[in-house]
């Protein structure tokens, strides 16, 4: 069997699918052009969130058994394509959870305590102690928009270390196993009242597309803190750019973008409020490994 790695994994996993046997090439940052040019003999692609799995890509490999994505979101997949065509489609929801969840937590500190434009005064040789005050994260209420493992987490994280309030709106995650955790279910716009941080953890889809947008922020606390490293589209960039603008949104981190890479013209790039990583949510040595161990153990798990 015929395996074409598109978007970097761990070495360990390559090696572990080639410790049973399975023909590895790892071809990575291939442009569209060539993918469709070379993808034909490969009966399983390992991709994360760089390569797109269209249709185009599905014809063109005609023994394409198998397309598991190394992470949690499959929006990069016509998944409804690669079903036609008897293509399975998985992916690693598990593996990059702690390193996403710490990742936020980092960013909400960095946002409360305005370290990003410390760092960069500091730098400049200023001492503006008194330009620098924040907020605390203590005893405040976190809003989880989507509680799946990497909300939970987030939420776990944040009750134990800083005694934060969890409210969350999830509709398909179940609201028993939720409470048990601690966490109080709401609606959407209860949650937008609430909340004093804001993190959101769903996928893009139809129904999630903006789902913040300007009636929404309209909604939030005066000076709330919002961060999302799950899909950019999920929010509105107009939207948050004027929410910020007006102070609704005191500061907000973003790990992701509706359009990635981040357009270099991009206001976003040029708002002194906001953070801006490029997606890197599950870029830690630990979560990459996972990753690849998992992707490997699912292809070995299927056709061994």
């Amino acid at each position: 069997m015929k395996i074409l790695v598109c978007d970097k994994i761990s070495s360990k996993g390559v090696a572990k699918l080639q410790e049973a046997g399975f023909t590895v090439d790892v071809k990575t940052g291939l442009p569209k052009e060539e993918l469709l040019k070379i993808v034909g003999p490969y009966e399983v692609l390992i991709i994360r969130s760089a390569t797109k799995v269209t249709k185009e890509v599905i014809d063109a490999a005609a023994g394409l058994k198998m397309v598991v994505r190394g992470g949690v979101g499959l929006d990069n997949v016509d998944g409804d394509y690669a079903k036609t065509k008897g293509v399975k489609v998985r992916n690693t929801p598990a593996a990059s959870t702690e390193s996403v969840a710490e990742l936020v937590v980092g960013l909400f500190l960095a946002l409360c305590r305005k370290i990003v434009p410390a760092d960069v005064s500091m730098k400049k040789g200023q001492w503006e102690k008194k330009a620098f005050e924040g907020t605390e994260m203590y005893r405040k209420t976190l809003g989880l928009i989507g509680a799946g493992r990497i909300g939970r987490a987030v939420g776990r994280m944040c009750k134990a270390a800083f005694h934060m309030q969890v409210v969350a709106y999830d509709p398909y995650t179940d609201k028993t196993a939720l409470e048990k955790e601690g966490i109080k279910v709401v609606g959407l716009d209860e949650l937008l009242g609430q909340a004093d941080c804001i993190t959101l953890h769903l996928p893009l889809t139809q129904e999630t597309k903006h789902l913040l947008n300007d009636q929404k922020f309209g909604l939030m606390k005066k000076g709330v803190l919002l961060v999302n490293c799950a899909r950019g589209g999920v929010v509105s960039e107009d939207s948050l750019m004027k929410a910020v603008d007006a102070g609704t949104v005191a500061g907000a981190a973003l790990d992701v973008f509706e359009k990635e890479p981040l357009p270099s013209d991009s206001p976003l790039l040029k708002h002194a409020n906001m953070i801006l990583t490029p997606h890197v949510g599950a870029s830690t040595a630990e979560g990459q490994a996972r990753v690849s161990d998992e992707v490997a153990e699912i292809i070995i798990s299927e056709f061994k």
